[in-house]
């Protein structure tokens, strides 16, 4: 490995005889052993009693003769564990690592070294210089001892807490990591890498530490993540055990016990989306083309035996002793059913920070879930994606937390592109079988391509009133990008030819703007 690896830290290869041990960042990594309980007592760090009765092998009792350790400074660190954790997840101290694989290589530190020996040697031959040949046989010796040991197979347990398991989106979480030496053998150079989940940015602290740790003894280290919607798993470290030459390391792949942190996404709600007239059996908000039972006035026709008196228009009867019933436009409650586009195209960012097109389409279709749910509608969720997403349209607080939970948590709502492929002619066609005859259909993608137009279309001749809802991800900054988007505008006019309804949402206003507009746009 060279070094300018990423996996190496940025501070030099600590002394297991000298110097405190340096976290990359320059700070110090705490490591803990029993001959110095007394600091490691007072530190803000949690600490971990090597021998104690968390379920982890302890180290061997002439390991801990051999080091002076004594049961007193075991309990003392047993102390400090319950104190540390207290302010979040606790999992009990260490549990043993399971290694998915390992791979030993050279890291070709020495081989620069080498090259001077040599031609050290050879000029010294060659001039019959007894002070190069002299420098040549003391390299000879470094050389020798840089070879005649392996780099170490370490035997580790880590424990992983978690400042908070439920955050909010955009809180921050604090992940503590901490590595014991179980082994009976020293690590002269050990490296800790935490597999951050990919979808989690780092904000503070590096997440990795690198430190000697001899049988028995511990680091600490923590750093911190933002939250974001969904559910992730910390369950991996990358560790590389050097020895003390440096010229031969060994990487492994560890699998930890896992911590995880459910973020779920808030429950709030934007304006109303504006549906069109239904002919559900359910009363509702929707207006329909029919008299019956309602609020709006629809028309006056003959009295008939049993008709309500309520309904009767006395107006008219004062005036000319007519009965006449009065008849109201019916209001049906609306099937509506959200579908998300997935698939890896969608996934378009404009610029280099903020959301890209996808997490601004899940937010848009949480709110206007919740909106449509708020009116009294039936709402459902769907979704062209690489793994089914399907929750049938309903109503009530349970169905509400149902799609809270789905759209928060599901694997293909996941703020990283999917790696699977969408077949979207045979989801389009098990979409058309689940919906009902009358339910509408609210399509939110970018629409970054023909295929995004050809669903919008499918779902509008197949019956179904179609509503666009495109968060707009294009840029105007280069030929390239205003080349994008004028074809996407291109495709959301030409739907709106088809008679499918187009909000298009900027990224610079608010949903609720862009739905009001549309409103506008719609109603003139």
């Amino acid at each position: 490995m060279s070094e300018d690896d990423p996996a190496r830290p940025g501070s030099e290869r600590s002394d297991t005889r000298g110097s405190e041990p340096e976290r990359p960042d320059g700070g110090r990594t705490v490591v803990d052993e029993d001959d110095e309980a007394d600091e490691t007592g007072a530190a803000d760090e949690p600490s971990v009693d090597p021998g104690g009765g968390d379920g982890t092998e302890p180290a061997s009792a002439g390991a801990n003769e051999r080091d002076g350790e004594t049961t007193e400074a075991g309990r003392a660190d047993e102390g400090d564990v319950a104190d540390g954790s207290a302010g979040g997840a606790d999992t009990g101290g260490p549990v043993a690592v399971t290694v998915r694989s390992s791979r030993l290589r050279s890291t070709n530190h020495w081989v620069g070294f080498a090259t001077l020996v040599f031609l050290s040697a050879g000029l010294g031959a060659l001039l019959r210089s007894r002070a190069l040949m002299l420098a040549a046989v003391v390299g000879v010796g470094y050389l020798a001892y840089a070879n005649t040991t392996e780099a170490p197979e370490p035997d580790l347990a880590v424990e992983r807490r978690l400042s908070a398991e439920d955050p909010e989106p955009g809180d921050t979480v604090e992940v503590t990591v901490v590595v014991e030496n179980v082994g009976e053998a020293a690590l002269p150079d050990l490296r800790v890498v935490e597999q951050v989940p990919e979808a989690l940015a780092v904000t503070a602290g590096p997440a990795r530490a690198a430190t000697a740790l001899r049988p028995g003894a511990r680091m600490t280290f923590s750093y911190t993540v933002l939250a974001r919607r969904g559910a992730y798993r910390f369950e991996g470290l990358t560790v590389i055990a050097r020895n003390a030459s440096g010229s031969r390391e060994r990487e492994l792949d560890a699998e930890t016990e896992p911590a995880a942190i459910t973020c779920l996404a808030p429950v709030d709600a934007t304006e109303a989306v504006p549906l069109r007239g239904l002919t559900s059996p359910y009363t509702g908000r929707v207006s329909t083309d029919s008299s019956g039972e309602g609020t709006e006035f629809a028309s006056l026709r003959e009295y008939q035996h049993g008709d309500a008196l309520s309904r009767i228009d006395w107006n008219t009867f004062a005036r000319d002793g007519t009965l006449t019933t009065m008849e109201f436009r019916e209001e049906r409650m609306a099937t509506v059913v959200v579908v998300l586009d997935l698939r890896e195209e969608a996934y378009l960012q404009a610029g280099d920070d903020g959301p890209h097109a996808v997490d601004r389409g899940i937010d848009a279709a949480r709110r206007v879930f919740n909106s449509l749910l708020g009116t009294g509608d039936r709402v459902g969720i769907a979704a062209f994606a690489a793994e089914t997403v399907w929750l049938s349209p309903g109503a009530g607080p349970t169905h509400r937390a149902r799609a809270r939970e789905l759209l928060s948590t599901h694997p293909a709502l996941s703020p990283t592109p999917p790696d699977g492929r969408v077949y979207v002619r045979l989801q389009l066609r098990r979409l058309a079988q689940r919906l009902d005859d009358d339910a509408q259909v609210v399509f939110v993608s970018p629409m970054p391509d023909e295929t995004s137009a050809v669903i919008a279309r499918s779902l509008q001749v197949r019956g179904h009133a179609v509503t666009v809802l495109s968060p707009d991800p294009t840029m105007r900054d280069t030929p390239g990008r205003r080349l994008a988007a004028v074809e996407r505008s291109n495709r959301l006019n030409d739907l709106r030819g088809s008679d499918v309804r187009v909000v298009d949402w900027d990224g610079d206003e608010r949903l609720a703007e862009a739905l009001e507009r549309a409103r506008r746009r719609w109603s003139g």
